[in-house]
């Protein structure tokens, strides 16, 4: 068994910012609610390895791990990976970015696997992870396009 999910939004914003504001992994705790800080442990051209925590759960208890992540601006994809599984067999992500007549159409896609000795199985997790992304989602959404909206005003009034 595995898990598997795919999620999408559409951000009514320049694709650049979408892409610039997404890909900026060191304001990932600004931009997601559920990091409390990113590490950056090493970069080679458009790969990033770093370091994700996470707030305390519900527990208490602090998620953190190391995830691999490779941009292709021209294809406007990423594809990311876990280096640290932690309760994962595996964990790949993938981004995908598409300009829309209604904005950016951001995807993103998990494949995965519990390990057996998982406190959680497949089924579970991809509920969580279906049910997190469409917040965080939107959250990113929200931030992106209020950013949109001040640069718009900016231009605006120094012309």
């Amino acid at each position: 068994m595995s898990g598997h999910t795919e999620n999408q939004i559409t951000i009514d914003a320049p694709l650049d910012l979408v892409w610039d504001m997404t890909n900026d992994i060191e304001n990932w705790p600004q931009l997601f609610s559920e990091y409390a800080s990113v590490e950056i442990l090493e970069r080679e051209n458009s790969r990033t390895t770093f370091r994700l925590t996470m707030h305390p759960d519900e527990n208490g208890k602090v998620w953190s791990w190391v995830s691999e992540r490779t941009t292709d601006r021209k294809a406007l994809t990423v594809r990311a990976r876990r280096v640290e599984t932690g309760p994962f067999q595996h964990m790949d992500i993938r981004w995908e970015y598409k300009q829309t007549s209604q904005g950016v159409l951001m995807h993103w896609t998990q494949d995965f696997a519990m390990k057996p000795d998982a406190p959680v199985d497949d089924d579970w997790m991809t509920d969580n992870i279906n049910r997190n992304s469409k917040v965080q989602m939107q959250l990113i959404r929200d931030k992106i396009e209020e950013r949109a909206r001040r640069r718009a005003s900016v231009s605006v009034t120094a012309d």
